[in-house]
């Protein structure tokens, strides 16, 4: 019977931080890099554990976000990825309801970017799509992200009445990509 675990990234051991590795790159068919998995580092992990390996995945990072004139401390969700052997029994949703405790009751709002594959998941659980425009803090100046208006899904925790989903969003810059 599966089991579900939180824990730290410091609280991982090397062997679990490869086979965490290992089902991002088989869930992402290859196409999750270095950046990506560093990406998911230095938070909180959530992991669906079947005979001890990882069969889900989600990690709540946190990251800092411009809006309406204010710096939001954002949970932002990384990494989530089911086994592709093991999708469609509500593995997606166990870790999602965990990184929606945490990013709720530590954060002042969620935020994630979805693939077009993710989307109704996180429409379901009641993300919202970010409307307005979305820029990154670059090291040479707040930087518009025209490309990821349509993948950027916000989560709106208690005391979040100020998110106007039609303003501009700015994330915190960081290698690869940004949002």
């Amino acid at each position: 019977m599966p089991q579900t675990r939180t824990v730290a990234t410091a609280d991982l051991t090397t062997a679990e931080r490869s086979a965490i590795r290992e089902l991002l790159d088989l869930a992402f068919l290859g196409n999750f890099d270095d950046h990506d998995f560093e990406h998911a580092l230095g938070g909180l992990h959530v992991l669906v554990l079947e005979r001890g390996e990882p069969i889900a995945h989600a990690a709540v990072v946190q990251r800092r976000f411009l809006h309406a004139d204010r710096s939001w401390r954002g949970g932002y969700v990384e990494g989530v990825a089911v086994h592709p052997g093991r999708r469609g029994q509500g593995h997606a949703a166990t870790v999602m309801a965990e990184a929606e405790r945490i990013v709720d009751q530590g954060y002042d709002l969620g935020a994630l970017s979805a693939s077009h594959a993710g989307r109704g998941l996180y429409l379901q659980r009641g993300w919202l799509p970010w409307q307005g425009p979305t820029c990154v803090l670059a090291p040479g100046g707040l930087t518009r992200t025209e490309e990821d208006d349509d993948s950027t899904f916000v989560r709106v925790v208690a005391g979040g009445a100020e998110l106007r989903l039609t303003g501009t969003l700015a994330c915190d810059w960081r290698d690869g990509d940004v949002w």
